[in-house]
């Protein structure tokens, strides 16, 4: 049995990262009757390196649902069937979260690639025509570190601790239960990354066949960037709510009518002897003064009437002020250029986005690209695809436009 990864990396870390670098060292086979993949399911046929790939498909997802399996048998249900209450109705529900739900999509999705008879484009199709059934993971991944947690509090406790390797001894697992619930946040982020290796080694780069490969690839990429945006936006929903608890003299609305947290960092103040804890939000911009664990409020301005003023003497330096009060200054130092060109951004775009008056997305797109900043993009695929089919929200100013010439749902 496959077991997980166990360098004690942050699986978050590992974005979209392709770390599968085993491309063919020379060419491979060309495919008989212009098809790309020489059949090699009959006995003496060896499979060509595309073939081999797909196989790698076919066997990783066996031994991931394999391993769910182990979970939600060997784990789950004995818990479940246990005489006496092992953990918490709370605990369990925290420890596993969907991990049902994603088993059974891994089980059907395996009954699917199985029947592929080693075709690259059949294997495409498969997650194609299952994509919107990949939003279940985005659960199950923003309520991991609540996983972590539950599972921490379970080994502190000797009973627990005790059942939980016991279960492990039965399963023969060389590792323990955390390893395995891990699996699906390293498996939903691998999806994309194995696709791209059908297409990288397809013997046609053009046609209906290479289209259909492609789209799986913007399909399970799209996943892929929405379920760390969703991360993201969970950890910022957390860290707004704990700001909000550590505000002292701050008699506005709940900081949640504001938006999303963007961007937070701690700048050096002219004309004050402490440094200025600042908080970028969607609608407006938080200025505050430390003290202790607590954040004092000094001033705040609304996104809408924000006036940004770069220094032409000091690389690092920038004011904020309100377009109407613009003696009442804010300037500013950045630790480094980068961090300046970063807020300095964001402060322009969500200028522009809360602006009274209609500006032109042409005029937006040239003024942020005078920043020569450019922030992560989305794959080739339409954001509204997703908002349809998973009923989230937009993707925002990340999403890149879908690919010249392609269908576009």
């Amino acid at each position: 049995m496959e077991e997980p990864g166990s360098d004690g990396a942050e699986p978050w870390a590992e974005g979209l990262h392709n770390t599968n670098n085993n491309a063919s060292p020379g060419g491979w086979p060309a495919g008989r009757g212009g098809h790309p993949l020489a059949p090699f399911g009959v006995t003496g046929a060896e499979p060509n390196y595309l073939g081999r790939v797909v196989l790698e498909i076919v066997e990783s997802e066996r031994t991931y649902a394999r391993d769910l399996r182990s979970i939600v048998e060997g784990y789950l249900g004995k818990i479940i069937d246990a005489e006496e209450p092992v953990l918490r109705p709370e605990q369990v529900s925290a420890l596993f979260g969907n991990i049902e739900d994603i088993y059974e999509l891994s089980s059907t999705l395996l009954q699917n690639l199985e029947s592929c008879a080693s075709d690259p484009v059949a294997v495409a199709v498969c997650f194609v025509t299952r994509s919107q059934e990949f939003a279940i993971y985005t659960q199950y991944c923003n309520n991991y570190p609540s996983s972590v947690a539950a599972l921490a509090e379970c080994m502190r406790s000797k009973p627990q601790a005790r059942f939980l390797r016991e279960c492990q001894e039965r399963l023969r697992h060389a590792l323990p239960l955390g390893a395995y619930l891990l699996k699906p946040v390293q498996r939903i982020l691998k999806y994309h990354l194995l696709l791209q290796e059908i297409a990288k080694h397809f013997e046609h780069k053009s046609g209906d066949d290479y289209e259909v490969v492609l789209e799986a690839i913007d399909t399970m990429t799209c996943v892929a960037w929405y379920i760390n945006d969703m991360k993201r936006k969970h950890e910022h929903a957390i860290r707004q709510q704990e700001i909000q608890s550590l505000l002292l003299g701050w008699k506005g609305p709940d900081l949640t009518s504001y938006g999303e947290l963007v961007l937070e960092g701690t700048f050096r103040a002219q004309r004050a002897r402490h440094e200025r804890a600042v908080f970028l939000f969607d609608k407006t911009l938080l200025i505050t003064k430390r003290r202790g664990d607590h954040y004092v409020y000094k001033s705040h301005i609304p996104c809408s009437s924000l006036m940004l003023i770069e220094s032409t003497r000091d690389s690092l330096c920038f004011s904020l002020a309100h377009y109407k009060h613009g003696k009442q200054q804010h300037s500013l130092q950045a630790k480094s250029v980068e961090e300046k060109r970063v807020w300095t951004h964001h402060i322009k775009r969500l200028i522009l986005e809360n602006h009274h008056a209609i500006v032109p997305q042409k005029a937006k797109e040239a003024i942020l690209e005078m920043d020569l900043f450019y922030p992560p993009r989305l794959p080739r695929c339409s954001p509204e695809r997703l908002k349809k089919s998973w009923s989230c929200q937009p993707l925002g100013d990340t999403a890149a436009e879908p690919r010249q010439g392609r269908r576009q749902s």
